[in-house]
C-alpha cells in the first residue's frame, strides 16, 4: 500500500524554523520534492530530489511515478494551502492519500508584522495573474493584502493605483518575511512607485483614517456621472434602462462579460463594479468614443478591457461569455446575436438595448432563430423637471429591453 505523501510548508527560515515532527518526516523520507529554494534547505539530505517544474501537472506526474513505492515529502512555502500546490495535490491524488503540514503563510507573517488583524482583509494573489481587475476587487475595502510576482511587482501595484486615484491607501510591504534580510516599511504610494524590492515580498494596502472615498454605492448611477460625448444625445444607455438591464443579466461575481457597440462605456463599468471577480469586455467600433471610455473606466475604478473594433470582429479571441449586452451593433445584429448564442455559457443570458420597432423585430427573431427563449419589455420613463418652482415630468424615448437564454 502507498504511503502518504506529506506536504509540508517552510519559510524563509528554513530547516530551522520546522516544528520536531515536520523535520522528522523530511529526514526519514527517500524523495523530496519542492522548488530550488525550498530544496536548498537541506543540503545535507541522501535521498532523491526532484525539483519543481514544467508547471503543476508534470510536477504531479513526476510524484504520481515516486509516491507509491517510497516514502515522499513535497515542499512548499508558507501554508501549501494558501495559493499554494496543496490544494491541486489532494484534488490530483485524494485527501485520504495526503497530509499538508503548513507553515505560517508570508500574510499572516506580513500582518503580524504590521500588528493587525487580518480577519477582515481582502486577500488577493497577483502571483502569475494579471493586474487587470484590481481596481474593482479592492475599491471600497479597508485592507488588502496582494501576493506579488515579477511582473505585479510593489512598484507596478504603486503605478497602477496612482492610474486609478486610489489615493487613500497607504502600502506596508514586507520583503524576505521571516529570513535574515528581512525589512517591513510603510511606503507613499508615490514613492512605491519608484521603489525597488526583494523578489520575495507581501504588499499591504490599508486605507487611511479619514479618507474613505465618497462615490456613490449600489448600480444604475446617474447619466451625468458619465464621461460622454456632447452635445450628441444617446451615446449612453440611460439610468432607468441600465438598471434593467444589469437585473436581466443577472451577473455572478466571477462573470465573464461581453458589451458589444460599448459607446461610453457605462454598462461596462458597472458590469465590472458588480462582477469584481470576473472578466468584462467592451467593444466600440467608433474611435471617438474610446477617450470618454477610458476616463469612466479610471473613474469608476472599473478596470474592464476596452477593444476597438466592429463586432462581430473583435469578439473571435475572446473567453466565451456569461452574459452579452448588446446596445450598438453597427448593422450587424444577426450576425452577431448568431455569434453570441453559439459561444454563451450555460445559463447564460443576452440582452439587447433596442431604440427602434425595426431593431427589436431584428432581434427577436435572431435569439428564437439561435434557439433561445425571449422576453421583452417596454420601458418608458418620465423625470421630474422644475418648472416655476414646481414639478413637471418629461417622457423619455421609449427602449425595448430583450432578453434571451438558451432554450429548454
Amino acid at each position: 500500500m502507498a504511503d502518504i505523501i506529506y506536504i509540508i510548508g517552510i519559510g524563509e527560515d528554513g530547516a530551522g524554523g520546522l516544528t520536531p515532527d515536520s523535520l522528522s518526516k523530511v529526514q526519514r523520507s527517500e524523495v523530496l520534492l519542492g522548488g530550488e529554494r525550498q530544496l536548498s534547505f537541506f543540503s545535507g539530505y541522501q535521498g532523491e530530489k526532484i525539483v519543481l517544474k514544467n508547471g503543476l501537472r508534470a510536477f504531479a506526474d513526476k510524484l504520481e511515478e515516486v509516491w507509491r513505492e517510497r516514502r515522499t515529502v513535497v515542499l512548499a512555502s508558507g501554508d501549501p494551502l494558501f495559493f499554494g500546490i496543496a490544494g491541486y495535490l489532494v484534488r490530483r491524488f485524494g485527501p485520504e492519500n495526503v497530509e499538508v503540514i503548513p507553515h505560517y503563510s508570508s500574510v499572516q507573517l506580513a500582518f503580524a508584522r504590521l500588528g493587525d488583524s487580518w480577519q477582515d482583509a481582502e486577500l488577493i494573489s497577483l502571483h502569475g495573474r494579471p493586474i487587470r481587475g484590481l481596481a474593482q476587487r479592492m475599491d471600497g475595502r479597508h485592507k488588502i493584502a496582494l501576493l506579488t510576482d515579477e511582473i505585479n511587482t510593489p512598484a507596478a501595484i504603486g503605478a497602477y493605483l496612482r492610474e486609478f486615484k486610489m489615493t487613500e491607501y497607504e502600502a506596508f510591504v514586507c520583503e524576505r518575511l521571516g529570513g535574515s534580510g528581512e525589512i517591513c516599511r510603510f511606503w507613499e504610494l508615490d514613492e512605491l512607485e519608484q521603489g525597488t524590492f526583494a523578489p520575495l515580498n507581501v504588499v499591504i494596502l490599508r486605507r487611511k483614517p479619514g479618507s474613505a472615498p465618497a462615490g456613490r454605492r449600489g448600480f444604475a448611477y446617474p447619466d451625468e456621472a458619465f464621461h460622454q460625448r456632447r452635445p450628441e444625445k444617446g451615446l449612453i444607455t440611460k439610468r432607468e434602462v441600465r438598471a434593467l438591464v444589469l437585473s436581466e443579466l443577472n451577473l455572478a461575481e466571477d462573470a465573464v462579460v461581453w458589451d458589444i457597440g460599448s459607446g461610453s462605456g457605462a454598462v461596462a463599468a458597472e458590469c465590472a463594479r458588480i462582477a469584481r471577480l470576473g472578466k468584462i469586455y467592451a467593444l466600440e467600433k467608433e474611435a471617438d468614443n474610446l477617450p470618454n471610455m477610458e476616463a469612466n473606466r479610471r473613474k469608476f475604478r472599473a478596470d474592464f478591457e476596452i477593444i476597438h473594433a466592429k463586432a462581430p470582429q473583435g469578439l473571435e479571441l475572446l473567453p466565451d461569455p456569461d452574459a452579452v449586452f448588446i446596445g450598438g451593433s453597427g448593422g450587424e445584429l444577426r450576425s452577431i446575436i448568431a455569434l453570441c448564442a453559439r459561444r454563451l455559457r450555460p445559463e447564460g443570458r443576452i440582452v439587447i438595448g433596442a431604440i427602434t420597432i425595426e431593431t427589436l423585430h431584428a432581434g427577436m427573431e435572431a435569439l428564437k432563430l439561435a434557439g433561445m427563449a425571449t422576453e421583452v419589455t417596454q420601458l418608458q420613463a418620465s423625470r421630474g423637471k422644475a418648472i416655476l418652482g414646481m414639478t413637471r415630468f418629461e417622457g423619455m424615448n421609449p427602449v425595448y429591453v430583450i432578453s434571451g437564454r438558451p432554450g429548454e
